[in-house]
């Protein structure tokens, strides 16, 4: 007997794995039990008709720090996975530094769950920690479910997540390489820099940052991958010199995988102002240039997938009255609006949904593991979906910002794309501003 439905959600625009067309999402529990013409959805089938809104699979954003527990005056997970539900992600990956304690070891990583309880408006999973003195803890910590292992190669400015060096990579390569998670690398190698005492522009953070900190770096992480043949994974892509020696790497056969950012895809340097330490991120925002060859690099798929970075801080911290980059904190806040400023970007480009969901759902799903549950829109996934209109313009405003700390650069951007609505395995957590229910999300282990 054909299952019954509990429920289904129409659409003049789904976006299926045929395309985007007319259809029905037949929901059964947690699951997509169909995808199904309109005209054939089960008589006496409650329906929520979502009129001209485009459903797409919900956003998977594998790079965010929720600083909980420990820091959660910088943010936590009920902010975090709320602002991450308004912008129509409804699966996370919380790194392991900023929350005290650092995520590296077991103990460390059951504290963090722990934190989670009731708090989760979104699936979530965890990174462990790589630190010099943890060798011995990564296979506890795999065993324990973590999704894979950040390292810095420079310092990370938390004293308790200090950064490793390539002897620590090469011993824990040799440990991860039976464990078929990948190790994410901050790739910045320090190799000197322009000092000076002009803090207050960002030129003076881009000298005191270069960008052959970031090419070495990875230059160093490709001839790993290829003596190791491990799965390494480049977090925050900000230079595209870089990009031919990574496309080689995966053309040879090499099991190399690398993110970029909203920020550097939206943003560029010639656009920040003198003392707008809102826009200090390591790596930095380079210039327009540099911004269109990114883009290139998502379009030939040398680039895999988009992360948020989302790194949040007290505003205190960010230094902003003074203006100076040296002392401010680095990180964007950007959870809640990843989508829109990834499609304004999109449309300014030719670039379609079909494009946009691979780079910030299906791709991201594949690495952290869960592409059999997460990433589209078909019989048996997770009924994981956002319902939104990309040709609504809308202009940020702090009081339409759901993370704990308003500050952030794209206060005042003008973007396409409002999320209406967004469903958590079937669930409607999130509507037009409001958040429904009780927090409904889970744990996601390896």
């Amino acid at each position: 007997m054909r299952p019954i439905p509990d429920f289904a959600i129409a659409s003049q625009k789904v976006l299926t794995l045929e395309g985007e067309k007319p259809a029905a999402i037949l929901i059964k529990g947690e699951k997509i039990l169909d995808v199904v013409s309109i005209e054939n959805i089960p008589e006496n089938c409650p329906t929520e008709d979502m009129g001209n809104n485009v459903i797409m699979p919900g956003l998977v954003d594998a790079h965010v720090h929720i600083n909980e527990p420990g820091r959660t005056d910088w943010e936590g997970f009920e902010t975090a996975t709320k602002a991450a539900a308004a912008g129509g992600i409804t699966t996370i990956v919380d790194m392991p530094l900023n929350c005290i304690p650092v995520t590296t070891t077991v103990d460390a990583l059951n504290q963090k769950i722990i934190a989670t309880k009731d708090q989760l408006w979104i699936d979530c999973g965890f990174y462990g920690g790589l630190i010099p003195d943890n060798i011995q803890d990564l296979e506890s910590l795999a065993d324990a479910g973590v999704l894979g292992f950040k390292a810095f190669l420079s310092p990370s400015g938390i004293d308790e997540f200090p950064n490793i060096s390539e002897k620590h990579l090469r011993e824990a390569l040799h440990i991860l390489a039976k464990k078929g998670i990948p190790v994410l690398v901050h790739a910045e190698l320090e190799n000197g820099a322009t000092s000076s005492e002009e803090n207050k522009t960002y030129k003076y953070f881009q000298e005191s940052r270069p960008k052959s900190w970031e090419n070495n770096a990875i230059k160093l992480l490709i001839q790993l991958c290829r003596e190791f043949n491990v799965h390494i994974h480049i977090v925050h892509l900000s230079s595209a010199d870089i990009l031919p020696e990574i496309a080689q790497t995966r053309k040879d056969g090499f099991p190399l995988t690398v993110e970029t950012c909203p920020h550097y895809l939206h943003f560029s340097s010639e656009r920040i102002s003198d003392g707008d330490t809102r826009f200090k991120c390591a790596p930095p925002i380079w210039n327009g240039e540099n911004r269109e060859n990114l883009w290139a690099g998502l379009e030939e798929g040398i680039i895999n997938f988009i992360t948020s970075d989302h790194s949040p801080c007290t505003p205190e911290l960010k230094n902003l009255e003074a203006g100076n980059f040296e002392k401010a904190w680095g990180g964007i806040s950007s959870i809640q609006f990843a989508l829109p400023v990834i499609w304004t970007e999109c449309k300014q480009r030719g670039y379609s949904l079909e494009q946009l969901i691979n780079w910030m759902s299906k791709q991201p799903a594949k690495f952290v593991g869960v592409d059999d549950l997460k990433g589209q829109i078909s019989p048996g996934f997770d009924a994981d979906l956002v319902c939104w209109n990309p040709d609504k313009k809308y202009i940020i405003k702090k009081e339409a910002i759901h993370h704990k700390n308003k500050l952030t650069p794209y206060e005042g951007e003008s973007l396409y794309g409002v999320v209406n609505a967004t469903f958590l395995r079937g669930q409607k957590v999130y509507e037009n501003g409001q958040f429904l229910g009780k927090s409904k999300g889970k744990i996601i282990f390896k």
